[in-house]
């Protein structure tokens, strides 16, 4: 019998037999450290969902959606919740935006790995602030 973390597995994998162009497009740009430095892996299993392109380092999920994603819009809310809750920033692109305007899609990539755009969920105010009291 296999277990749940396999099960995810195997659909990792065909995930990546059977990417859509625009994964393999960003997936060019993204492997063998091309964009900043930073190590992507694909289509990898993160809790109970596949993450399209995950930097563990950075904590970072790229997610891109298709024309089906357009109906999914609450399931995705969710699944992009839960993982946020285990630490993860998960940022979405469309197909169509990784097809038409590349450049500008790993430049907002970029600015995600190096910490230059707001957190999604920030804590609110005076939260996570030293005092001069604190060791």
């Amino acid at each position: 019998m296999k277990t749940h973390k396999h099960r995810l597995t195997g659909i990792a994998r065909e995930l990546r037999a059977n990417s859509t162009d625009a994964e393999l497009l960003l997936w060019k740009h993204l492997r063998n450290r091309q964009l900043g430095g930073y190590k992507f892996r694909r289509q990898l299993p993160v809790g109970s969902a596949i993450a399209d392109f995950l930097c563990i380092d950075a904590m970072l999920i790229v997610e891109l959606d298709g024309g089906q994603h357009a109906d999914q819009f609450a399931a995705d809310s969710v699944r992009t919740a839960r993982l946020e809750a285990a630490g993860y920033k998960v940022i979405r692109f469309w197909n169509d935006q990784v097809l038409t305007q590349t450049e500008e899609v790993l430049a907002e990539i970029l600015r995600n790995l190096e910490g230059n755009s707001p957190h999604p969920n920030p804590l609110p105010e005076g939260e996570g602030e030293k005092h001069e009291d604190s060791f």
